[in-house]
């Protein structure tokens, strides 16, 4: 009995001898570290836009009447002013000279009844029945004109026109599309923006857009206008920006990609893998004197493989980057270029043992 229980008291301290090897013998994980830093978080806002001119306009036959001429090229830029279509006169041209005569030959009986007023020859009466007539005679020579002027149509502002859809020759009905007239020197891009982040927005806001044309090509304009009311049905604002256009790459009625750049600020980052989760709780380890600490900290954004640090940590500190699963609070660690400190005590320690 007695040798059995000296057996048993010797093993135990074969094993804790052993057990107390093993520990010396571990080395310190080896882990990752770089310095808490400060860089820039943006808050941003993505949204869909529809791309429209900046003036357009569709130029239409004001009257039921043949087309004598074209004047733009499918395409074509065209100046303020200048003739795009001329419909038929001849019937309005006979009008306006007919009218014109009439409005001389009034006159020309005002004249002379003014002048035979003036010697008592003839009476007031007569004199403002002549000055109507010679009114009524300028009034008819002005609405054949107008209605000359009806059959040319001019472009309202310079531009581009569509494809030609009409024919010199044709003969058009009131309200016929002739052409479509667009300024796209500069665009206007429409988006909604959600009610909960309206404080997001604002005018004079700097954008970047984005085609499915031009995926490698973003575009940069700035807020122009937001819409003083909310779409009851949506809950969501219309906000209208303006994009630059010189080289005419964006047409109207393009789906461009929206990203409003709301708010920068300078904040404390620290890379995604240092950041660990336990539910809502986010922590980090902090490196000090060759020992980690787990350190509960508040989040914010993420952005470019970053986390923005609120609270808990500050400029400077040390923290685990790379080898986090590994680690529990308290235990020993080392950097890359540091020795084991275990292997300089721990050879001569089992040795002696």
């Amino acid at each position: 009995m007695r040798f059995t229980l000296s057996v048993v008291i010797l093993a135990l301290g074969l094993t804790g001898c052993g057990t107390k090897k093993e520990s010396r013998a571990r080395p310190p994980a080896l882990v990752q570290a770089a310095p808490i830093k400060v860089e820039t978080f943006t808050d941003n806002l993505d949204a869909v836009g529809t791309a429209l001119a900046n003036e357009q306009v569709v130029l239409s036959a004001p009257v039921t009447e043949r087309i004598t001429s074209l004047n733009f090229k499918d395409g074509g830029y065209v100046s303020k002013g200048q003739v795009i279509a001329t419909l038929a006169q001849g019937q309005e041209k006979a009008e306006l000279a007919a009218a014109e005569a009439q409005s001389l030959q009034a006159k020309q009986q005002l004249d002379r009844i003014q002048a035979l007023k003036t010697r008592g020859f003839a009476t007031g009466a007569s004199l403002d029945q002549q000055v109507a007539l010679a009114n009524a005679a300028v009034a008819n020579a002005q609405l054949a004109r107008a209605s000359i002027g009806d059959r040319i149509i001019r472009a309202p502002f310079s531009g581009w026109v569509s494809l030609r859809m009409v024919s010199v020759g044709a003969i058009v009905t009131a309200g016929t599309q002739i052409a479509t007239v667009s300024d796209i020197s500069r665009i206007k891009l429409d988006f909604t923006v959600p009610e909960t982040q309206l404080s997001m927005i604002r005018e004079g806001q700097t954008i970047k857009a984005v085609s499915a044309a031009w995926p490698d090509r973003p575009f940069s304009g700035t807020v122009a206008t937001i819409d003083p009311v909310i779409d009851p049905a949506t809950r969501a604002v219309k906000v209208r920006a303006i994009l630059p256009n010189p080289d005419r790459v964006l047409k109207p009625g393009m789906l461009l990609t929206v990203n409003v750049i709301a708010r920068e600020r300078r904040s404390l980052a620290a890379p995604e893998l240092a950041v660990l989760g336990d539910g809502e709780d986010r922590s980090v380890f902090v490196v000090q004197d060759h020992k980690v600490k787990r350190v509960n900290v508040k989040t914010g954004l993420r952005q470019n493989g970053l986390v923005e640090i609120l609270d808990g940590v500050k400029a400077g500190d040390m923290i685990v980057t790379d080898g986090v699963v590994k680690l529990t609070d308290g235990v020993p660690v080392r950097l890359p270029g540091e020795k084991p400190q275990g292997d300089a005590g721990g050879g001569p320690a089992a040795a002696a043992h």
